[in-house]
């Protein structure tokens, strides 16, 4: 197939990406803007592919947009193209207004001319599918899960945008016609993940011996899903879900936010002991929370697993192993992206 993937040079498109390239026998072009987070350092390892195309332009251009799709004749779109951070959205939310929703908008006109013109089979063929977040569900308490047809309560700009632009996508395949697919994913975590979000942000800061910072009291609870696992789940769906259908793709994998810390450090004392002989626990410090925090995320990902028959394959504990074993070879990649445009500083302390 050739697979028209947005935002491609982020953390989880990417990791579609090389999948793909490195799995699969399918074409794809990897459409992104390369905002502060799209790393194309990411995409090294498949950049030499005959198979693999980048083409750097904004979603919002409706003009590029048509003519990629005219031009490369996807069978698939693979939408992730969005801002994605919280904090970020809290301190400048019209970039998330306009990226997720605007351009969540245009990508469907254009996807929807583009596939008004296709023959019968092509038409039955083609799918858009739209990567999104399970912050569109609001906040938990201490027990369930969110499930496909949990009611949206979005907190934040970020997922109030994400939200949003889910139920574009819903209303362009029923109205429309369009096949449509939806995901909803918990908090990805691995390799080449942006040093802003928490797991990458605290192997950064620990190495460099700065503070740990943990919002609140660290009792925030989030669902962890390796990224190579989201990305089966993606494949999974695009090749073979129902068109017009919802999945809910999670890690089973709940921890509070002070215990991820935790785990880090101990893999860190492990792999890359301070100098000093002192554990790098003694660096966590509790700073003010972020405002509007959801207490807690957990998903249902009994769907996806009992029609698709996709479940995650890496735990909690090998995925944080792998993940800070990686960012310990792979320093180079890390530390451009800190030289050039991000310093680990805090973000979202806007006022309520």
């Amino acid at each position: 197939m050739r697979i028209l993937v947005t935002g491609g040079a982020g953390f989880i498109g990417s990791a579609l990406i090389r999948q793909l390239i490195a799995e699969t026998p399918h074409d794809v072009l990897n459409l992104d803007k390369l905002t502060y987070a799209g790393v194309l350092s990411s995409l090294v390892p498949v950049a030499e592919s005959p198979r693999y195309r980048f083409v750097r332009g904004d979603i919002c251009d409706a003009a590029l947009v048509a003519r990629l799709l005219a031009e490369f004749q996807p069978q698939i779109v693979a939408h992730l193209a969005a801002e994605s951070h919280v904090d970020r959205s809290i301190d400048g939310p019209g970039e998330f207004i306009q990226t997720n929703l605007v351009g969540t908008f245009t990508m469907l006109q254009q996807a929807l001319g583009y596939w008004q013109g296709l023959d019968q089979d092509r038409k039955t063929g083609f799918r858009f599918h739209h990567i999104s977040t399970d912050e569109v569900f609001g906040s938990l308490g201490e027990e369930g899960y969110f499930t496909e047809t949990t009611a949206y309560d979005p907190r934040s700009p970020y997922s109030a945008s994400k939200a949003g632009s889910d139920h574009l996508v819903r209303a362009w395949g029923h109205t429309y016609g369009l096949p449509v697919l939806v995901t909803n994913c918990s908090n990805n975590y691995g390799p080449y993940h942006f040093p802003e979000k928490l797991i990458p942000l605290i192997i950064i800061r620990a190495l460099a011996g700065e503070a740990l910072p943990v919002y609140g009291d660290g009792s925030n609870v989030r669902d962890w899903l390796f990224v190579e696992d989201h990305a089966r789940a993606l494949r999974a769906v695009f090749e073979r879900g129902v068109p017009g259908e919802t999945y809910n793709v999670g890690g089973n994998s709940e921890r509070r936010n002070i215990d991820v810390v935790k785990a880090i450090c101990s893999t860190l004392d492990r792999l890359s002991p301070r100098q000093d002989e002192r554990g790098y626990h003694e660096q966590i410090s509790f700073v003010t929370d972020r405002p509007g925090h959801d207490h807690r995320y957990a998903i249902d990902a009994a769907k996806i697993r009992d029609v698709l028959g996709w479940e995650p394959q890496v735990g909690f504990e090998e995925g944080i192993d792998r993940t800070v074993r990686w960012y310990l070879d792979n320093r180079s990649w890390w530390q451009d992206i800190l030289a050039r445009r991000y310093d680990t500083g805090r973000l979202g302390l806007a006022a309520r």
